[in-house]
């Protein structure tokens, strides 16, 4: 029997699964070394920690590695069922919250190393952890597509640690009780791109499509639906889409340096963020809260012919 220690965490609703550090071994100097690493060696643990049937679509794994950056605390590769993820907001907000839960870490600063560079986090008392993202900025802005069945949309290319499709017209009624039908829509919606060649940088494909809707909390500055590569949606206001939307506010002029910005998700849970300029770029600092679900050891039958996981 192969065994892997993890622990569940939420953040928002939306879960995240760490595998903790020193059960896989992962070669490479950088973070993005041990990333390709870990396609090429060991991808079936991608698919049996999250998918069917120990896990679903909607889950977010992590594993844990040693840093690679001198004065780093821990390295962090993020991956869900169809692949592997540059950064993930939700994701870093939950590793802090469960290596708060494993006692590594106290309140204050906690640097972590990813694929796609540094990220510092700040672990508060009340329990709300605060990341600072990387760079963040609008490639292109008002790009419309036209989609089959739903007509033309219009949105901006926006990076945030992943690439985003972030529609603002038109804008659609947002609630967990129309999940599906946005589901479908969104799915349309990437698919269209996907057909008319619309990339972000560097052909860099765009797997996250992102809705705004009018908020349902009084504080609250917007509601999103954030569609995910996979096919499942974001139950949290999504870290790194909230980052590329706060980049486009900010480029727009609509957004001030350090001026808070409270992003609702489809569930009602909510990120608080703010961004500050970095040259061409933006600095976004999200923060949200995560609660640990569950600590446990999976287990790998080697006679369970789908111990890797249901996978298409």
């Amino acid at each position: 029997m192969e065994r892997i220690r993890v622990v569940d965490s939420h953040t928002g609703g939306e879960p995240t699964r760490v595998i903790l550090e020193g059960q896989l071994s992962l070669a490479g100097a950088t973070m993005a070394e041990r990333r390709d690493y870990f396609r090429n060696h060991y991808d079936r643990y991608r698919t049996g920690v999250l998918c069917e049937p120990r896990g679903s679509d909607v889950l977010v794994g992590a594993v844990l590695t040693d840093p690679v950056e001198t004065g780093s605390d821990v390295g962090v590769i993020f991956f869900n069922n169809v692949g592997y993820l540059g950064m993930c907001g939700h994701g870093t907000i939950g590793v802090v919250e469960t290596l708060r839960f494993l006692d590594r870490v106290d309140v204050g600063r906690i640097k972590l190393d990813t694929p796609v560079g540094c990220v510092t986090a700040e672990l508060h008392p009340s329990g709300e952890v605060s990341i600072q993202n990387v760079p963040s900025y609008l490639l292109a802005q008002d790009v419309p597509v036209e989609v089959p069945g739903v007509g033309r949309v219009e949105g901006d290319i926006a990076y945030g640690g992943n690439w985003f499709y972030i529609i603002h017209e038109p804008e659609y009624e947002i609630s967990l009780a129309r999940a599906s039908e946005l589901t479908t829509l969104t799915l349309r919606i990437m698919d269209a791109l996907e057909a008319a060649g619309i990339t972000g940088a560097e052909g860099a494909k765009i797997d996250h499509i992102e809705l705004s809707g009018k908020p349902t909390l009084e504080a609250a500055d917007s509601k999103n639906f954030v569609m995910c590569p996979g096919g499942a949606y974001d139950r949290s206001p999504c870290g790194t889409g909230t980052s590329a939307k706060l980049a486009c506010l900010a480029t727009r002029g609509l957004l001030s340096e350090n001026q808070s910005y409270l992003q609702e998700s489809v569930t009602g849970s909510v990120f608080r963020g703010s961004v500050i300029r970095a040259g061409s770029s933006w600095i976004p600092t999200i923060t949200g809260r995560a609660h640990i679900t569950a600590s446990s050891e999976l287990t790998f039958d080697p006679v369970d012919p789908i111990r890797w996981g249901l996978v298409p």
